[in-house]
């Protein structure tokens, strides 16, 4: 492939490179889902005394969400863990008044089905035809350079997206996965996350089992975000922009650094979420590369709508055919016994970012890391002893992942298949 040209951050041409490879065909129409039987475990959180919110989410929420208050967040009631229909170990969040725990186990199959449809797809032999020019702007814009894993993550954001809102079902009049899945569609509430979060904030709430808006029902039956929320999300956004500006305002002007430069020394306080943030022309807002709409060959290309069409068209065909049991067996506490092989899995990681993160904090802690798979969402480390291994497994508690030591084996019936 060669290296590719050293290109400029720019978004608007970053925008139209996806647009050009989501043109008509980059989903493939896939056969209808078989049936699969799906158990998970669920386990209850525990706020601080007093309170609403866990330990973690009050740290979480002091730390990197300012102004939002407390008040102004829902924690989901408990967090529960499955195996895929891939054999991929999963974790999410549900509230007991909210959507259910059938939302998320039914959304990763919808991403795992896409998944599929994205390597069947004209996707890949459009990537690879790719110029370099336009792989350059990839690779100074965009958090994953590689255009099918960008896709991916989208997918994936999608669902994580839908799943993370099941915690404020309550809020909205639609009752069951599939028409929750649809109303929110229908409410623009995906294209108002791409628009109006900020990616690390929203991939790290939704790890920590918590959101921080709230919706309202209109007279049309569609549900918007509350004034309220849309305004802490603003704040939020506008603080996480200033702190990214003010790094680089003091590496560029008083230290007298190009902005490469800038950005290679303060890599820690800018990572990679951070740096697009930074290198945003002054009172520009940054969104997601995928909303806008480009003119592709005279036809009109929206990508994230076009994925959230087909996520919610997918999810409701697979919310007739997975069956979602919980399984009240008792759960093994703590990691006492567990193997010191080195070998665990991160279940929400996500994107590369994710991989990057990982893999830095593990070695901040003098533990070599020999592998991190972002599909299989497996870690290989020279963890050594358990010790070692609990120390890592509260690490990455702490930066808001949910480690687990193995793929725990199906339930017997899995697929009704």
């Amino acid at each position: 492939m060669g290296t590719p040209t050293v290109q400029h951050y720019d978004r608007r041409a970053a925008s139209r490179v996806l647009a050009r490879l989501a043109a008509p065909g980059f989903l493939a129409a896939t056969d209808p889902p078989p049936p699969v039987r799906i158990s998970f475990r669920a386990t209850a959180l525990q706020p601080e005394a007093g309170a609403a919110l866990t330990q973690s989410q009050r740290m979480y929420l002091e730390r990197f969400m300012r102004p939002c208050r407390p008040d102004q967040v829902t924690s989901a009631t408990h967090r529960l863990t499955w195996t895929d229909s891939a054999g991929i170990p999963n974790t999410g969040y549900f509230h007991t008044s909210g959507a259910g725990p059938e939302l998320a186990v039914i959304a990763r199959e919808t991403v795992l089905a896409l998944w599929h449809s994205l390597s069947a797809s004209a996707l890949p032999a459009r990537a690879a035809a790719l110029s370099a020019h336009d792989r350059g702007v990839l690779a100074a814009t965009t958090t994953d350079h590689d255009p099918h894993e960008i896709f991916r993550v989208g997918v994936e954001a999608t669902g994580r997206a839908l799943v993370q809102h099941g915690l404020i079902a309550a809020d909205t009049p639609y009752r069951g996965v599939a028409a929750f899945a649809r109303g929110m569609r229908d409410s623009g509430i995906f294209t108002a996350v791409a628009t109006r979060w900020f990616w690390e904030l929203q991939a790290s709430t939704f790890r920590r089992g918590m959101i921080p808006v709230r919706l309202a029902t209109q007279p049309d039956g569609l549900v918007r975000y509350t004034a309220d929320s849309i305004a802490v999300l603003r704040a939020m956004k506008d603080a996480t922009i200033a702190d990214a500006h003010a790094v680089m305002r003091r590496a560029t002007t008083d230290e007298g650094l190009d902005t490469e430069a800038a950005v290679a020394k303060y890599h820690d306080d800018l990572d990679l979420i951070s740096r697009q943030y930074a290198l945003l022309p002054a009172d520009a807002r940054p969104a997601c590369l995928a909303a806008t709409q480009h003119d592709i060959d005279g036809v009109a290309v929206h990508v994230l709508g076009a994925v959230a069409d087909r996520f919610v068209e997918t999810f409701a065909a697979l919310a007739g055919s997975v069956e979602v049991v919980e399984d009240t067996a008792v759960e093994p506490s703590g990691i006492e016994g567990a193997d010191d092989d080195g070998v665990f899995y991160v279940p929400d990681m996500s994107c590369r970012h994710c991989v990057r993160t990982i893999t830095a904090l593990l070695e901040s802690m003098d533990i070599p890391v020999v592998e991190v798979d972002l599909e299989s969402k497996r870690v290989i480390a020279r963890i050594r002893s358990p010790r070692n291994r609990f120390r890592v497994f509260e690490a990455l508690r702490d930066g808001g992942y949910n480690p687990v030591d193995d793929v725990p084996a199906p339930a017997p019936g899995a697929s009704m298949g």
